[in-house]
């Protein structure tokens, strides 16, 4: 069984652990390792089965636990070059990736895919085992080819819908943030997750999870609203994280 525990999604902190015949690894660590720590034993995470924390970009709410979680677990931190002289990790075991080269680690073939969010060089991560394919890709203003063409062919899509369009244009940010939000480095909205979604359906039944949700410009319930409208998926097959100290564990 090919695992994906989904421990944070959001601005305020990103974490998801993929499991795959009991190793695992860790992409990005955006909560304290006090606080991630807690949400694995309550997941059923064993901390010795993680082999890895893959890094997406630098911004805090993905790496601002790397540090301690990587030498917590005696793990090495992998991310591009770029990446990771972006952030502030303090000494780890750093491991180089390359965007577009495939890397194996425990027993899970990643590709890392270029997003196009305002960081030094983004990822998305494209996950293989067992058969099974699972994209991760959030923090991206725009699909990029590369992104998209993971997506059509995942069996399970960990997909960003951070923003409703209403709820940004009257919300709490001032309009350079807001502008910066749906700009083409900025964030999916609900409408562009969805029209993502229609693009690449190919026939094949496909795991749905909106990811990074934003909590001042979003609701679960808008993003599921939004998507099933315009996709024709049933709400029920739309999943995400519905409060703070959620998680949810996807299974391919």
């Amino acid at each position: 069984m090919f695992e994906m525990h989904i421990l944070a999604s959001g601005s305020d902190g990103n974490c998801t652990v993929l499991v795959h015949e009991d190793r695992a690894v860790m992409i990005d660590a955006g909560l304290s390792f006090k606080a991630t720590s807690r949400l694995m034993s309550t997941n059923g995470i064993d901390p010795s089965s993680v082999e890895a924390l893959l890094i997406t970009h630098e911004h805090s709410d993905h790496v601002k636990g790397a540090g301690p979680v990587a030498r917590a677990l005696n793990i090495p931190v992998m991310c591009n070059r770029a990446t990771f002289l972006s952030s502030n990790m303090g000494r780890v075991l750093y491991s180089e990736t390359q965007t577009m080269v495939p890397f194996t680690v425990a027993g899970i073939r990643f590709t890392p895919l270029p997003t196009s969010h305002n960081a030094m060089e983004p990822n998305a991560y494209m996950a293989e085992a067992g058969g099974k394919r699972v994209l991760i890709a959030t923090d991206t203003g725009v699909l990029t080819p590369p992104v998209e063409d993971a997506l059509r062919t995942s069996d399970v899509a960990i997909l960003e819908s951070n923003y409703d369009k209403y709820m940004l244009d009257n919300g709490p940010y001032p309009i350079y943030l807001r502008r910066l939000i749906e700009s083409d480095i900025g964030h999916l909205s609900n409408v562009a997750c969805a029209e993502a979604l229609k693009r690449t359906t190919n026939g094949m039944k496909r795991k749905i999870f909106l990811a990074h949700l934003s909590r001042k410009n979003n609701t679960p319930d808008t993003a599921r609203e939004t998507v099933s409208n315009l996709t024709g998926t049933r709400r029920m097959e739309l999943d995400c994280l519905e409060f703070a100290g959620d998680t949810r564990i996807l299974r391919a």
